[in-house]
């Protein structure tokens, strides 16, 4: 089903209530009533095109509208990207934290197995807060004034060294795959588990962790394929004017 702006915004939640999140990253809130998606775009002041192709790029992941995408403005994207930087580090990985510290009491476990899934999940964590703030100290900063400039024909001496410096291939070299160790804490749960007296709070675990993977990788996804040439793309254009 393609999502359309014609529809009810609470029919597309009960077709798939997992694109909650994503609608509230544009501070769109519950209780829509009987509202469509372009009525509330328009009270929200949200860009319904591009809110209908970021939904859509979730809702069925056989739809990735590259060159769409790619035609939206830089900042929009990044501006996207940081409010799911805040869902992960504000809601997610909170939730998960606090079902992991949870299993003592609700399983009986080994204060030992705890222990190491403690230890693997606050090492995921803090590797995760390392991958978003250099984004957001560095990258996302860039880009947005990497488009000024294009926009503009005005090119600061700060867009030019960054251009020599660390351009955007740098960045892309660099970039870490931080559901790796996401994938290792699925399969400690899935294979190694010792036995436990009940294995429910292990099925929430898994069912948070399958759903932050799976949203991390459309975010990639996002940042690989439509960021990253996009920002090259602004790039050769700046550097074909200095020379």
């Amino acid at each position: 089903m393609l999502i359309q702006k014609e529809m009810k915004m609470a029919d597309v939640i009960h077709h798939d209530h997992f694109l909650i999140p994503v609608i509230n990253r544009f501070d769109i809130h519950l209780g829509f009533g009987d509202k469509t998606i372009d009525d509330l775009c328009r009270e929200n002041n949200v860009n319904t095109v591009f809110f209908l192709t970021i939904l859509n790029a979730y809702h069925d992941h056989e739809y990735f509208p590259k060159k769409h995408l790619q035609s939206f403005p830089a900042s929009l994207l990044v501006t996207y990207l940081i409010r799911s930087h805040k869902y992960y580090l504000e809601v997610k990985v909170p939730e998960i934290e606090k079902l992991i510290n949870n299993l003592s009491d609700e399983t009986g476990m080994e204060e030992e197995t705890l222990t190491l899934l403690k230890n693997f999940f606050s090492e995921y964590k803090q590797e995760l807060i390392h991958h978003i703030q250099r984004e957001e100290d560095r990258v996302y900063p860039y880009i947005v004034e990497l488009e000024k400039a294009v926009n503009s024909g005005i090119i600061p001496d700060s867009v030019t060294r960054q251009m020599n410096d660390y351009p955007i291939t740098d960045y892309e070299a660099e970039h870490e795959n931080v559901e790796e160790k996401l994938f290792d804490l699925k399969n400690i749960i899935i294979k190694y588990l010792p036995d436990t007296k009940d294995d429910k709070p292990f099925f929430k675990i898994l069912k948070e962790l399958f759903a932050l993977e799976n949203d991390l990788n459309d975010h990639a996804r996002i940042e690989d394929l439509i960021l990253v040439p996009k920002v090259e793309a602004m790039e050769k254009t700046l550097k074909s004017k200095t020379k």
